[in-house]
């Protein structure tokens, strides 16, 4: 093949490439700026100070921004020591047990699963046999979802430990559990932070699991025992409404919920840069 011919290929796949990632930009771009321009002019002190009314009486998002905020947090306490332990495992005694490739190959399956499934498996174990949809569901289903993203970011960024830290204190006659918890956790601590804000941003705009676990509620509501209300949920059935109000909250909401993941990013970035 000639220098000519080789030139010529690798600048057709330089200019498609690029023109593949200027169509995904522009998109990303439009969606964006579709978003901002619909969800801004519905930003108000309402949004954040009143609950979710009937349509003509300038209601809010404060009971929907609250239910997401409890759920996630219980998700996060129930979901960050199951993932960060189980990576841990993974990475340290994990690589050449069989056990270790079971919890591997599982948590690949839960890492790319469709939510809704996660969502009907809640409902069935725990909305179902329990007496009707709750935030303890929501929380469990979202808490699924977030276990996954912290055991894989948890094991690559343990792998990525240098191995002369850990013999360094195993040379000095520390057992395992403290090498694991004062070497290996500080040195990776930046990653597995990062990991765990990634997993807040997914479960913060997961909605189908919630239809079928929380369900949502138009009231004021901090009872985990009954129906709870939240963001992706009201967006979810104020989009489709036919008064224009409520559509414009559920831009509000939906400007919300992206301007939180975006700033979750951005935090995830500067913390592994920082540490880096």
């Amino acid at each position: 093949m000639s220098l000519a011919v080789r030139r010529a290929k690798d600048y057709t796949v330089k200019v498609v490439s690029t023109a593949f990632a200027v169509v995904a930009l522009f998109l990303l771009a439009w969606i964006l700026f579709t978003l901002v321009q619909k969800g801004l002019p519905a930003l108000n002190l309402n949004v954040f100070t009143r609950m979710t009314l009937p349509p003509g009486h300038e209601g809010g998002l404060l009971n929907a921004i609250v239910g997401s905020l409890i759920q996630i947090g219980l998700a996060m306490l129930i979901g960050t020591p199951i993932g960060l332990l189980a990576g841990t495992f993974l990475a340290e005694n994990g690589k050449t047990s069989k056990l270790g490739h079971i919890a591997r190959f599982v948590n690949d399956i839960l890492l790319s699963a469709p939510s809704i499934l996660v969502g009907l498996f809640v409902y069935a174990f725990l909305v179902n046999p329990f007496g009707g949809f709750s935030g303890w569901a929501g929380s469990v289903a979202l808490a699924i979802l977030v276990i996954p993203v912290i055991v894989r970011t948890t094991e690559d960024m343990l792998n990525l430990v240098p191995i002369g830290l850990r013999e360094a204190a195993y040379a000095l006659g520390a057992p395992q559990w403290k090498v694991v918890m004062m070497v290996t956790w500080r040195a990776a601590r930046a990653g597995i932070m990062t990991g765990i804000l990634l997993s807040i941003a997914r479960a913060a705009g997961e909605t189908a699991p919630l239809l079928f676990t929380s369900l949502g509620n138009n009231s004021w509501s901090t009872d985990l025992s009954r129906p709870m209300a939240s963001l992706p949920i009201a967006i979810y059935q104020y989009a489709g409404s036919p008064f224009d109000d409520w559509v414009a909250l559920a831009w509000a909401g939906a400007l919300l919920i992206t301007v939180s993941v975006l700033l979750l990013n951005i935090i995830s970035r500067l913390v592994l840069a920082k540490t880096g």
